[in-house]
């Protein structure tokens, strides 16, 4: 009995989906694309291959970094190689910071200080940065160096840089009472 109930709902239920309760919406639909016509562009011409022969497996690689020889002939501005580097001239200048300035006699000397936060004193005449800077004059506010860069002819030139007082941070300080 139980058999025959459930057989008769699954039967009223299945009847009940089959009917054309969607009919608008097909309407609508066939309505909808009668006026439509798709346009396809014409394919794109293909160009026929063209071989390129590459000719220039004598000249250097342009993906491999080159070495820059030093120029044989005699440049006065010309670095001298030969000399013991000294300890500030690991770093380059833009990590090291000037922080105070110190006379001893008649010479002065500025204050500066390392990433690894060492301070070292300069004055005119010492090495300081990578670019084989020499400091010229040392002031109350800043050192001033001529440094020599190689340029990508091998030339050597002069620059002048500083290295600026740094300002100490107030919030750094300790509070005295």
């Amino acid at each position: 009995m139980k058999a025959r109930a459930l057989f008769v709902v699954a039967t009223l239920a299945l009847a009940g989906c089959g009917g054309e309760s969607h009919q608008d919406l097909r309407a609508w639909m066939v309505e909808q694309g009668k006026g439509a016509r798709g346009k396809l562009d014409p394919l794109p011409q293909i160009k026929p291959y063209e071989p390129f022969a590459y000719n220039a497996f004598d000249l250097p690689d342009p993906f491999k970094p080159r070495r820059i020889e030093p120029t044989k002939g005699a440049s006065k501005l010309a670095p001298d190689l030969t000399r013991r580097k000294e300890p500030l001239e690991a770093y380059p200048l833009e990590s090291l910071a000037m922080v105070g300035t110190l006379e001893k006699g008649k010479t002065v000397y500025a204050l500066v200080r390392t990433p690894e936060r060492d301070i070292y004193q300069v004055r005119a005449g010492n090495y300081v940065g990578q670019n084989y800077g020499v400091v010229t004059g040392v002031g109350e506010t800043e050192v001033k160096l001529k440094e020599l860069v190689q340029d990508g002819a091998g030339d050597w030139t002069e620059r002048s840089s500083t290295l600026q007082l740094q300002q100490a941070d107030p919030r750094a300080r300790g509070k005295r009472r």
